[in-house]
């Protein structure tokens, strides 16, 4: 049974330059995450990738007063996991932000997606059954899914490891992503050195 599993959240078309909600530098996360996904697959670790998998008139959505334009709306490209990310064909994928009038920026919202449908497990049910005991983190954005993501995994007893160099912030704010950053250090996360600085 594998002790660590990667998490790689949210590294989606939309989230990417070019998409409706495009994070800054967002697709610069894909070489760091293919090379945790190639020691994940060397290793023997569990491996999840999360995805926000909204139907059309989402509740986080401005037309319904929330904060974000229209993004990664079900089974359209803005949804799909960036081109160049190497994800294994056995991999699971869970969905989140499915249901219209909730929104959902942990993984831990998420279930798995079986048949294209979220109608599977929870990703905490499926971490526990695959014998986890420490998560890798990483993905978009710092300061919102991967930071509501750790978070929820210390909350569950997790250990829990975040790679700034292969997570990217939007900073609706300057310097959100490092204070997510700083408070889930607080919290007991470990913070992977940068090997330079990140703006």
């Amino acid at each position: 049974m594998p002790h660590t599993a990667l998490v790689v959240v949210d590294v989606q078309n939309d989230f990417c330059p070019g998409g409706a909600l495009a994070v800054p530098d967002g697709h610069q996360v894909v070489p760091a995450a293919n090379t945790w996904i190639a020691r994940a697959a060397e290793s023997g670790w569990a491996l999840a990738f999360t995805q926000d998998w909204h139907p059309p008139h989402h509740v986080s959505f401005q037309e319904r007063h929330g904060p974000w334009p229209p993004h990664c709306v079900q089974a359209t490209d803005g949804a799909a996991l960036h081109p160049d990310l190497a994800v294994p064909p056995a991999s699971a994928r869970f969905f989140k932000g499915y249901d219209p009038d909730v929104d959902a920026y942990s993984g831990f919202a998420g279930r798995l997606a079986v048949g294209g449908a979220p109608i599977g497990e929870s990703l905490g049910e499926w971490l526990v059954g695959q014998g986890v005991h420490r998560l890798v983190v990483l993905g978009l954005a710092t300061d919102y899914c991967v930071a509501a993501t750790a978070q929820d995994g210390l909350a569950r007893g997790f250990q829990v490891v975040v790679d700034p160099a292969a997570c990217r912030a939007v900073n609706v704010q300057p310097h959100n992503g490092a204070r997510a950053l700083s408070q889930l250090a607080a919290a007991g996360a470990e913070i992977l050195p940068m090997p330079d600085a990140q703006p």
